[in-house]
């Protein structure tokens, strides 16, 4: 049986119940444990911060060459909470609602309860520590709208609000390493957990700048190293945003749940060449005054200010007239595909659509909307060379988030007692698709409000045998790790590490994207193998372990990638109907809307590794809904 630990009671009063009935652990013994973080995007760093305040002994590691550096920084459009400060009908409960149903009925009530709780106070601590929200003319903070949603309760700081909210955590983390609470270790990538006696102890890491090995040893170890987007080659995740982390915890005993849920996003920059290494992002926030149209003909190759209002369709306000524009992304992005399908998509390719704000420069005058948008139509005339005060934005849908991760239960605690997974790393909190502006908010719930009781919890509740770095299992991770490593430079084989990450993107986009059917799926799960042979066969990898050698880092990444896509694509082949992001062709309603199963797919699909070559275990955890009627999404 799956025990997500799930508190009993009323929804509304099980986080207080469970924060009381967790143990504690006074101040003075806080100094006597260490806790590992891995990651320092705002679940990491907010994590990381929070309990080094706390008085515990926090070691804090990160790939980049800063802490600010994470991906957390590239967020744009904004972050949710339930102030209602538009009084527009906003609440706990709605919010709460809103994910549940954003993610089709396919999250877990408990989790998604307590992020709408929690999600109040995240606004007042960044606040406090100077996030320059946007503001009213009176000085409250500002809202705006976001998709699957019908209030506003978006805070935003212009198109740039991941970067000020992690400025804020990063200052937070900051003051605790000069504090010396925290033990930081930028260029530093793990390479291995380490489990002795069923529980994390430590990790092995590998130093990104002199290559050198080395071993930790803590009483906790925090993943919060984001998600597995990357794996389709072109998404709008940082090139350096991969799986490793979570793939290596999970051939640990750590259960993947969920993997075949990934976001498309359907406002990206196009695709626009076979040397294109990365995707641009342009925040969902712009879909509040943008207006998304194609030509009604097919074939309608004049630009678009010459194309007259009765020859245009405005597909989402036509299709989606209570949401429009503002449907969740998971409708957007097949709305768009399916235009284009129709040769009714714009540009050279014909796959993209118009983002168009002459109405909203008319209505509100172009200095208004340079205040609130500036930076991010400045991003797209630098990419696109084009204007688009004077002409619409071309966007197209792209792989942005990945719901899917480790599975965790209330506690955050994965299936290998003392390994946390904080943020998108796990898999809890958005279902089968995640609304806009709910990422950075569970970041933040994660890392601020949440880890630091449920880690008090587990190490209230725990006895720890010492263990140190000379540890057997700490040898044999290593020995994992260095045998990987030699491997991989001594194959001097005829293919880049980019050829077979590029294939297998387009094995994941062509049949793993948007829509998946069962050939599609049952042809990946042949090609995936066999190109991951080749792969340890034929991949070149120059220079050596004991120097900078980014060619190795992607190398390891490109491996593990092989490894995770066959989980990936035998969990959307066994998850035989359409929900969120999993759109099934054969489990279509007849308006061309996902069609779920609720009797035999109501709950979260797990997979536990079995050793090289062989086929994972599906363990299930079943969804219970006792707060929300499950009904067939409609945004009409």
């Amino acid at each position: 049986m799956i025990d997500a630990k799930i508190p009993s009671g009323p929804i509304a009063e099980k986080w207080s119940t469970h924060k009381f009935e967790s143990k504690l652990v006074n101040p003075a013994n806080r100094r006597k444990f260490t806790v590992i973080v891995v990651g320092t995007g705002l679940a990491g760093s907010s994590a990381s911060a929070t309990l080094a305040e706390m008085g515990y002994k926090v070691k804090t590691f990160c790939f980049q060459d800063s802490p600010r550096r994470a991906h957390s920084i590239a967020a744009q459009g904004g972050i949710n909470a339930a102030k209602n400060y538009r009084n527009d009908g906003d609440s706990v409960y709605r919010l709460f609602y809103d994910t549940i149903k954003g993610g089709d009925y396919r999250a877990r009530e408990a989790n998604v309860h307590r992020l709408a709780e929690v999600s109040v106070n995240i606004i007042d601590q960044c606040v406090a520590q100077g996030v320059p929200f946007a503001r009213e003319y009176g000085g409250m903070l500002d809202n705006r709208s976001f998709g699957g949603a019908q209030v506003s309760r978006t805070f935003y700081a212009r198109g740039q609000t991941g970067q000020q909210l992690l400025l804020g955590a990063y200052s937070a983390l900051e003051r605790q390493i000069g504090a010396g609470t925290i033990e930081m270790h930028p260029r530093t990538e793990m390479l291995d957990l380490v489990v002795v006696n069923g529980k994390a102890r430590g990790i092995i890491t590998r130093n990104l700048v002199t290559g050198k090995i080395e071993r930790h040893v803590a009483d906790a170890v925090l993943l919060a190293t984001g998600g597995y987007g990357n794996a389709f080659f072109l998404s709008t995740n940082a090139k350096g945003c991969n799986v490793t982390a979570s793939w290596r915890a999970h051939k640990k005993g750590a259960w993947m749940a969920n993997p075949c849920f990934t976001q498309i996003h359907p406002t990206c920059i196009p695709v626009h060449g076979d040397i294109q290494s990365k995707l641009t992002l342009m925040s969902e926030g712009l879909r509040n005054d943008g207006r998304v149209w194609v030509p009604k003909a097919i074939g309608d190759k004049r630009k678009p200010n010459d194309i007259p209002e009765s020859e245009r369709d405005y597909y989402l306000e036509r299709r989606y007239p209570s949401f429009g524009n503002l449907v969740p992304r998971d409708v957007a992005s097949r709305a768009a595909k399916a235009v284009c399908d129709e040769g009714r998509g714009v540009g050279e390719s014909g796959l993209a659509v118009y983002l168009d704000f002459a109405d909203a420069i008319k209505r509100l005058g172009k200095e208004k909307i340079a205040e609130k948008y500036g930076n991010l139509f400045d991003m797209y005339r630098q990419i696109a060379g084009e204007n688009p005060y004077e002409v619409p934005m071309r966007i197209f849908p792209a792989v942005h988030y990945t719901m899917g991760g480790l599975w965790v239960d209330y506690n955050l605690m994965s299936t290998v007692p003392g390994l946390f997974v904080l943020g998108e790393a796990n898999f809890s909190d958005h279902g089968a698709n995640r609304l806009g502006a709910s990422a950075l908010m569970q970041g933040l719930a994660d890392g601020y409000f949440v880890i630091p009781y449920t880690l008090g919890g587990y190490i209230g509740g725990t006895v720890f045998d010492a263990v140190t770095t000379d540890h057997p299992a700490f040898a044999e991770a290593e020995a994992n790790v260095r045998s990987m490593t030699d491997k991989l430079l001594s194959i001097k084989g005829k293919r880049t590490v980019d050829s077979f990450h590029k294939e297998l993107g387009k094995i994941l986009w062509n049949n793993c994207g948007m829509a998946r059917n069962k050939q599609g799926l049952t042809e990946s799960l042949q090609r995936i193998p066999e190109l991951r042979a080749e792969f340890w066969e034929n991949v070149i990898v120059t220079g050596s372990g004991d120097e900078l050698n980014q060619t190795l880092e992607k190398a390891g990444r490109v491996a593990d990638f092989l490894e995770f896509a066959e989980v990936m694509v035998n969990d959307a082949l066994t998850r035989e109907e359409s929900c969120g992001g999993h759109f099934r062709e054969e489990h279509q309603t007849e308006e061309n809307e996902a069609k779920r199963d609720d009797e035999n797919f109501s709950h979260v699909a797990m997979w536990e590794y079995n050793g090289p070559d062989k086929k994972e275990t599906l363990h299930k955890e079943q969804l219970v809904f006792e707060n929300v009627k499950l009904t067939q999404r409609s945004y009409k």
